[in-house]
């Protein structure tokens, strides 16, 4: 029976889109909810086939692994056919490309599919993983890295452009082959291969490392847990360049299964991954980089980025992400929308001091303020916390993401910290901290007075003169006024050192 359309989303808009990723090391499919700044996975899933093994030695694809790989497309030309896909994209990359028997296997998966196959070189590949970074981060400047079983690609990027890309026989499955599973060997390839890249001259804070793939987010992971770091969201998860190189020659050995954690990592990819840490450790020391940021978008992203109007590439992510979450969840998404140019009103007022990066995250938080509410009462700013602190979120570093949880529990909950997650309290600044409260002040008098509901924001004002904050209802929400919205009230003054009063005029 044909899936029910309803239970494909809630803003398809343009049906359901997907992507197929034909690599080295893994066969992939990810469908997207639609076309949007950050479409939302409908579905994902993969299988370590390993089409590169052996390439490196003998230029075929072994039919073991092709047999596996064709089996498993047929399984997900089925799963597109019951989700309804509308669209689909199909890549091939480094091991495809460099078989001899590459043509005769991409003939058999057009006739699975039902649909062309795009091989991509590596110049291509480079620069789609480079959109795929644009399209996860907000104006990112640094280079990106995408390690796959058969290739590493090298590509500067600086906002929304991508610079010209670089290919490397330095794959995960490539190395491990041609080194004959020895790491002093790898090191040695890994060097002579990187010695003719011109590294981009970059100014001291612009140096970073986006890494991408799976093999490099499976390091990340192991480094996350042995480290007991509080959220386990890998997508922007930063690392001091220092720290990483250190690490990865800590886990540079043949055998993982002395390594603290090592069952993090999938038995499948555990092989890979000291030959994974000697190129991000002979990488990071050549391009002299300042850290390691990891990517959870890449290739796929990219491609669909890539196939978006001018107007969506622009829009920031994070803010189209947290509207989404509104139009989804919220009681009014007016309200929120009210929300945003109120508070933008206040904190002029009040004279607090913003930068770029804090105003959109207030932004954001106001998008997301109010979608908690289907939640028992006592327990709205606890399921905030944990929808926000786990969301598929990008263009958001964790800090910022610690923000935004504090920022709508407070909302919900009062601004006590002893009900606010240690993990939350670990990842934040003490600045993100006090203006998350003020925000979150201002939230719970916004709503007590709305209930949460949008046409009365505009009609309100805050003002402060001297040591006294007023609050101004036109006359038409004079009933509005109330013992409770004044307490709220004092709560948010007294952030300020501030007596208040309520007005009507």
């Amino acid at each position: 029976m044909a899936a029910s359309k309803s239970v494909r989303g809630r803003l398809n808009g343009t049906g359901p889109v997907a992507v197929i990723d034909i690599g080295s090391n893994s066969v992939r499919l990810v469908v997207y909810e639609r076309k949007a700044r950050m479409p939302t996975m409908l579905f994902n899933e993969k299988i370590l086939a390993g089409l590169g093994r052996g390439v490196a030695a003998t230029g075929r694809l072994a039919q073991e692994s092709v047999d596996l790989a064709l089996k498993e497309l047929s399984r997900l030309r089925a799963l597109c056919d019951h989700i309804g896909v509308q669209e689909t994209h199909i890549v091939a990359t480094a091991a495809v490309r460099d078989a001899e028997n590459g043509s005769r296997f991409v003939a058999r998966v057009e006739e699975i599919l039902g649909a062309k196959v795009r091989i991509l070189n590596g110049n291509e590949e480079a620069y789609y993983s480079a959109l795929g970074v644009i399209a996860g981060f907000w104006r990112p400047r640094g280079i990106v890295g995408d390690l796959g079983g058969g290739s590493l690609e090298l590509v500067e990027v600086s906002g929304a452009k991508p610079g010209v890309g670089s290919t490397f026989p330095l794959g995960g499955l490539r190395l491990q082959e041609m080194s004959e599973g020895d790491i002093s060997k790898a090191r040695k390839i890994t060097d002579e291969s990187l010695k003719g890249y011109a590294w981009p001259r970059m100014e001291p804070g612009e140096r970073t490392f986006y890494a991408v793939g799976g093999t490099w987010r499976s390091l990340a992971r192991l480094h996350l847990v042995q480290n007991d770091y509080p959220l386990h969201v890998m997508h922007n998860y930063e690392i001091p360049a220092e720290e990483a190189i250190a690490f990865c020659r800590s886990i540079s050995k043949r055998n993982l299964e002395d390594v603290p954690h090592a069952e993090v990592v999938s038995k499948q990819r555990r092989p890979l991954v000291p030959f994974g840490a000697v190129v991000m450790e002979r990488a990071l020391q050549a391009m002299n980089a300042e850290k390691v940021v990891m990517s959870a978008t890449g290739v796929r992203e990219g491609l669909l980025h890539e196939a978006l109007p001018l107007d969506l590439r622009e829009q920031d992510p994070l803010i189209e992400a947290a509207r989404e979450l509104a139009v989804l969840r919220a009681r009014s998404p007016e309200f929120a929308e009210e929300l945003i140019g109120w508070t933008d009103r206040i904190f002029a007022e009040l004279g607090i001091d913003e930068n770029e990066y804090e105003r959109r995250l207030r932004h954001a938080a106001c998008l997301l303020s109010d979608i908690g509410w289907r939640a028992h009462p006592d327990y709205r700013g606890e399921q905030s916390l944990n929808i926000i602190s786990n969301a598929a979120f990008v263009g958001l570093d964790h800090a910022g993401r610690a923000y935004l949880a504090a920022s709508v529990f407070y909302r919900h909950q009062g601004l006590g910290e002893a009900a606010l997650s240690p993990v939350i309290r670990t990842l934040f600044t003490d600045r993100l901290r006090d203006r998350a409260r003020i925000l979150g002040a201002a939230m719970r008098v916004a709503s007590l007075l709305t209930a949460s509901m949008d046409g009365v924001l505009p009609h309100v004002t805050i003002t402060r003169a001297s040591d006294e904050m007023v609050m101004k209802l036109s006359p038409k929400l004079a009933a509005l006024d109330g013992e409770r919205l004044m307490k709220r009230f004092k709560q948010f003054a007294r952030l300020f050192k501030s007596g208040c009063s309520i007005a009507i005029g």
